[in-house]
């Protein structure tokens, strides 16, 4: 290492120590920022902190995101982990747009026809791609060393962090499963077999042990070697049909970039196995309507059905053709005129279905965070380990949790080959060639609603980020037998202080919607995202106030010397 890269590192070490494993209650009330110098939005705090001080180091979106990355990885365990999978949208300064994606796939010698469709366990596990995704991400695009940006990471694994209460809250509900497996047990409970605390230090060396050996060693680390070894031996113990072949053939494919506009605005995404095609449609359908010529929760009760319509799509999603379709202006006029208005409502005698007949629409999963820099990089991107704490397994000293891929989670994914479609959806919009909004979400089902009721918020009612995710919001449902969703069955938050009121419910249902109410904390999806305003230069920055995550722009900016 150069004597100028050594003393980047030895900065960032010496910056995250000063910092410490805990978190003040100022900064983790810190959900919305601005700023002139770039920005970073996160679901953990000490995970937006890694991100805004790598800028502040002069490092660029890629090199913040890439340290935001394996840094959340370690602080937010319940949600996303190198074992699991991740989409990413990148805008380069010079206005192009490219897409990784990192997205978890089944071996070549996985047989659907007979393999185990288990929730859990080692008969889940996909070839992971959150560290082949990040990898390519700093190759393409970073400019400060690996070393240096996982530095945060492995301090925050080997010196361990403080448990937030919404982590500790989902470690705990996923504890008799994780002590089924001894490597999951040792890592993520205690020794006397209970779960961590609100506020305990979580120490993981396995894990900070893995991340020095990825930061020297690279992609090949990991795929191609001693990493490698000791997954397949205790995949393959377990039955599972990962060897070392697979592993060494996964790589972090570019990512396809889908194009749509709204009211003006270009709207760019990822394509399958991301959402992106689905966002648009959604958008294009509303696109039809004017939501000032009728009541807030009657406009919403329209986005709610052009959602259903559109989420409706993934399944027949896969092909160019296919996603040249969905995003075609003319599909979604056709599918606008079916679309109950004010003054053209569904049949009022729909039938009434519980929420036991809806289905478990899965929320409790995924983590997101967008990040820009001053000289117009923007990143967003997506990481999940599926379901909370993925497969539940862990391989015993290595420390990191697999996603849930195979099986019937993902709808019984997959083909040998194939890679997990899910409703992931990095977002980006622009306006006379500029970026105005960055934007992702966690949340399963419910991640492309939250991307559209947030865009709604900025696009149609001329808020800003932070206001724009105070607003209640709506998502369509599955229902019928063959589970599909429904542009009739919509589901409405009722969280107390931000949630629909019972005359904007029934404004909703004067439109003929069968529409449940649902209330609690992350419960239509988690939005981390920034605005920005290209005629002042100003970064907005907002994280969810349902999560417990944060945004803040740099303080200042070192002088690249690199």
């Amino acid at each position: 290492m150069s004597i100028r890269y050594a003393a980047f590192a030895i900065t960032c070490y010496a910056i995250l120590t000063a910092m410490g494993p805990t978190i003040s209650l100022a900064q983790s009330a810190r959900q919305s920022g601005r700023s002139d110098r770039g920005m970073v939005s996160a679901a953990h705090p000490l995970a937006t902190e890694v991100g805004v001080r790598i800028l502040e180091m002069g490092g660029n979106a890629a090199d913040a995101a890439v340290a935001t990355g394996f840094a959340i990885a370690i602080v937010e365990p319940t949600m996303n982990s190198i074992g699991g999978r991740n989409q990413i949208l990148i805008r380069t300064p010079d206005g192009e747009f490219h897409g990784i994606d990192g997205t978890t796939q089944a071996p070549s010698r996985y047989d659907p026809e007979t393999a185990p469709q288990a929730a859990y366990g080692y008969d889940v596990i996909g070839i992971p791609g959150v560290p082949a995704g990040l990898l390519k991400l700093h190759d393409k695009f970073g400019s400060l060393p690996l070393e240096t940006l996982m530095q945060p990471a492995i301090q925050y694994a080997e010196e361990g962090f403080r448990v937030l209460p919404g982590d500790a809250a989902r470690q705990a509900r996923s504890r008799d499963q994780l002590l089924e497996f001894p490597g999951s047990s040792n890592a993520y409970l205690k020794k006397d077999g209970s779960s961590y605390s609100p506020g305990d230090l979580l120490i993981q060396r396995d894990y900070g042990k893995t991340l020095r050996m990825i930061a020297s060693g690279g992609r090949d680390a990991f795929y191609n070697g001693p990493l490698s070894e000791i997954m397949v031996a205790d995949l393959e113990a377990h039955g599972s049909s990962i060897d070392l072949e697979s592993l060494a053939d996964y790589k972090a494919e570019e990512g396809k970039i889908v194009r749509g506009e709204y009211r003006g605005y270009e709207l760019i995404g990822l394509d399958i196995p991301s959402a992106g095609a689905m966002t648009i449609h959604a958008l294009q359908i509303m696109e039809h309507f004017d939501p000032h010529s009728m009541k807030e929760a009657e406009w919403f009760g329209i986005v709610g059905q052009a959602l259903g319509y559109a989420l409706d799509e993934l399944g027949n999603l896969g092909s160019d053709s296919a996603s040249t379709r969905v995003t075609s202006r003319e599909f979604a006029k056709d599918r606008a005129e079916l679309i109950s208005t004010p003054t053209r409502t569904f049949d009022s005698n729909i039938t009434n279905i519980s929420e036991q007949e809806i289905g478990d629409i899965p929320i409790n999963h995924t983590t997101h965070f967008s990040v820009s820099d001053v000289d117009g990089m923007f990143v967003s991107l997506t990481q999940t380990l599926g379901p909370t704490m993925g497969s539940k397994v862990v391989t015993p000293g290595l420390g990191f949790l697999y996603a849930s891929t195979l099986g019937g989670y993902l709808g019984g994914c997959c083909y040998p080959g194939e890679r997990a479609r899910s409703n992931i959806s990095p977002f980006m919009l622009l306006k006379d060639g500029e970026v105005i909004l960055v934007l992702g979400a966690a949340g399963g089902a419910r991640i492309p609603p939250a991307v559209v009721n947030t865009i709604s918020r900025v696009i149609d009612f001329d808020m800003e980020l932070p206001q724009a995710l105070l607003e209640p919001r709506v998502a369509p449902d599955r229902a019928g037998a063959e589970r599909r969703y429904s542009p009739q069955f919509l589901s409405a938050e009722t969280s107390p202080g931000i949630g629909w009121t019972f005359n904007e419910l029934s404004q909703m249902r004067d439109l003929g919607l069968n529409i449940s109410e649902i209330s609690g904390s992350g419960s239509f999806g988690r939005i981390h995202g920034i605005q920005y305003d290209p005629n002042t230069g100003t970064f907005i920055g907002a994280a969810d106030p349902d999560w417990e995550g944060s945004a803040r722009g740099p303080s200042s900016l070192a002088t690249p010397n690199h």
